[in-house]
């Protein structure tokens, strides 16, 4: 049995800081584990220029904890109004790494984002023209659509004609949960990929909704059935290129969650790693573990492969019941749970 997996040093390719004193709090534990990060955009005021995004990555810089490297790669959030000139600007100087698509309304911060699709093909088009990446929250927002189905019908009303209209776009679906996602991205073009979070790889919707409303098990998408599950873990292990490793670690002060109205997101950066490596040796597949977490994402991107190597140990991990990051106290994910694997460093 393998005692101890050593690996080039992961990136998380889809991550929330949010900004201040929470962002202080909290970019530690991203910055122990991974070398960079794609930062979400979804601040209030969300970060939708080029002055914006530059100021916002100081301001994560200069939150990181001494003796720690870590590069934040911004991404623009998109509203009806962007500016394509100002997006693909921000990209050639190297402030964006990518934009941000939120459906309008689809999940925390996201009230100024996309009402129409059509409304931004000018600024995706030039997105695509200049090689710029696209991000995608893939769920319509529409209140007939029930919320364990907006997934699967946002790839049939959106995202797939989209991808007819421009079909040079490069495209990373973030987050998906469902078998629907992973058949379509197995069956796009190798222009369009896709992240996994370690929550979805681990809970269906029963970990959120049987013993009593768990809050801390609630996150934007919703976890699905068992099924969906599977798929998942399938997509994840499988050595596809186009599936890595996106975290969706989304901070929440512990009241906030356990709330008459709780917010969406889980927080599992502080034990991301030993999460996501449990999956891939439950399912027989620690050889395709470096693949997944630090190969694929950087090879999309067209970004090179980090240096250094990062260890865990086959040791008992325990996950505290919660965390106190100075602005907050957190619950993370597997709270109160022992792991099989720990980070060494």
């Amino acid at each position: 049995m393998t005692s101890t997996l050593t690996i080039r040093r992961p990136d998380d390719w889809h991550v929330h800081l949010r900004d201040g004193a929470m962002l202080a709090g909290v970019v530690g534990h991203t910055a122990r584990q991974f070398a960079r990060a794609i930062v979400m955009p979804n601040l209030t005021p969300p970060v939708t220029n080029v002055a914006a995004g530059a100021a916002y990555r100081e301001r994560i810089l200069a939150a990181v904890p001494e003796g720690m490297s870590f590069t934040p790669l911004m991404t623009a959030y998109l509203t009806d109004n962007s500016d394509p000139a100002e997006l693909v600007r921000g990209h050639a100087e190297g402030v964006f790494t990518a934009a941000k698509l939120y459906p309008a309304g689809a999940t925390t911060n996201s009230d100024s984002g996309v009402t129409d699709i059509r409304k931004i093909d000018r600024v995706l088009e030039a997105m695509a023209d200049a090689g710029m990446p696209l991000c995608i929250h893939g769920e319509v927002t529409h209140a007939h659509v029930d919320v364990f189905d907006r997934e699967a019908v946002f790839i049939e009303q959106i995202l797939e004609p989209l991808l007819k209209r421009i079909p040079h776009l490069r495209v990373i679906f973030e987050h998906i949960t469902t078998a629907e996602a992973v058949q379509f991205v197995e069956s796009a073009g190798d222009n369009v990929a896709a992240t996994i979070t370690p929550q979805h790889l681990h809970i269906n919707r029963n970990a959120m909704l049987v013993g009593g409303i768990r809050p801390h098990m609630y996150c934007l998408p919703v976890a699905k059935r068992e099924t969906h599950r599977l798929a998942l873990r399938k997509a994840a292990t499988s050595g596809n290129p186009k599936f890595f490793l996106g975290t969706d670690s989304a901070p929440h002060a512990r009241g906030a969650k356990e709330s008459a109205c709780g917010c969406a997101g889980i927080y599992n950066s502080p034990y991301a790693l030993e999460s996501y490596l449990t999956v891939f040796e439950d399912e027989g597949a620690l050889d395709r573990f470096e693949d997944f977490a630090s190969r694929f994402g950087p090879a999309f991107y067209g970004l090179p492969e980090n240096e250094e190597t990062v260890t865990l140990e086959r040791v008992e991990c325990e996950v505290p019941a919660s965390l106190d990051v100075g602005a907050a106290e957190l619950v993370p994910f597997h709270a109160g749970e022992t792991l099989r694997w720990r980070f060494v460093g």
